[in-house]
């Protein structure tokens, strides 16, 4: 993996090391020797193992549970590398925390993914590369290029042998754009629940449009945190008469408590990918797992080749 570039190298904080991993053997490559760890006063500890000068270096972390110390692992990486005259730094970064705070709700609320944003610039990333962005418009908050990319193309696959009696439903207005790529990927009818929140990480039903009687109603989103908005839609899908609920979801988030609601609720299966780890005790046959390794991976040789991205999800 040489070229006039310089050498790809690719190193992983400790937020998902399976999928990094991962992604190094779907590249042929080894993943790079850092120390990514705590100092005995619980600041965070980087070193990079390797020669990085004149490198191509990507650095992969998604900014899971716990969000905060791994948004700062990402950067101490960063900086050192930097420091460490690697040629290019991408961040690949497969979830995007704080992307809900894309916008003021109220009067005296950050911008919470403008800082992140600005805080992966401020280190030294030169590129982003990231999977289905809650707002697409966090885009814009990067004055450096950012490839985004899409699970879509790869989460359809799953449903292609359901036939013609599938209805994907948008679990929320918000949700329309996303839900509606995925249908049409699978030819599939549209329905659309409309909700309201009356505070965080609450969600109520107030009407849906379309039609799931005798159907399998799959709702699709871009992630699932508490599990209230898919657990609500379900009930409603089950009670206008959709034969099947199943659920697809890029970002498996997870809240404490939220695995364990899914399964009680009316939702036979639930397909999502590895962006973010699924602990062992939060596995469950009703949930599937798609590898999101070797869209990334083609995607970093993509980039690393300077060639278009934009290709693997059209």
């Amino acid at each position: 993996m040489i070229d006039s570039e310089g050498q790809l190298q690719l190193f992983s904080g400790n937020s998902n090391l399976a999928l990094a991993r991962d992604v190094a053997n779907c590249l042929g490559i080894k993943l790079g020797g850092a120390l990514v760890g705590v100092f005995a006063n619980a600041e965070t500890r980087i070193r990079i193992e390797e020669n990085v000068r004149g490198s191509d270096v990507f650095v992969l972390q998604s900014l899971s549970i716990p969000v905060d110390h791994h948004i700062m692992e990402l950067l101490l990486m960063i900086d050192a590398l930097k420091r460490a005259s690697a040629r290019r730094i991408t961040a690949v970064i497969p979830y995007y925390a704080y992307a809900k705070q894309e916008k003021k709700m109220a009067g005296r609320e950050p911008i919470s993914a403008k800082l992140v944003a600005n805080l992966l610039t401020t280190a030294g990333v030169n590129r982003v590369l990231t999977i289905d962005l809650h707002a697409p418009a966090i885009e814009g908050f990067f004055d450096i290029p950012v490839d985004h990319l899409r699970a879509a193309p790869i989460l359809a696959e799953h449903f292609r042998n359901f036939g013609d009696g599938i209805v994907v439903v948008s679990p929320d207005a918000g949700g329309v754009g996303r839900a509606n790529d995925f249908r049409q990927r699978l030819g599939a009818p549209l329905a659309i629940i409309a909700k309201q929140r009356p505070r965080p990480d609450v969600a109520e039903v107030l009407e849906m449009v379309g039609d799931v009687r005798g159907k399998t109603a799959v709702i699709f989103d871009d992630m699932i945190s508490t599990g209230g908005t898919i657990i609500e839609a379900a009930a409603v899908l089950r009670q206008r008469g959709a034969t099947d609920v199943q659920a697809c979801a890029t970002h498996p988030v997870f809240a404490d408590g939220a695995v364990e609601a899914l399964l009680d609720s009316q939702l036979n299966h639930l397909v999502t990918t590895d962006t973010v780890p699924i602990p062992g005790d939060r596995r469950d046959q009703k949930i599937q797992i798609v590898r999101v390794a070797p869209l990334l991976a083609e995607s970093i040789r993509r980039i690393h080749e300077n060639l278009s991205v934009s290709v693997l999800f059209d």
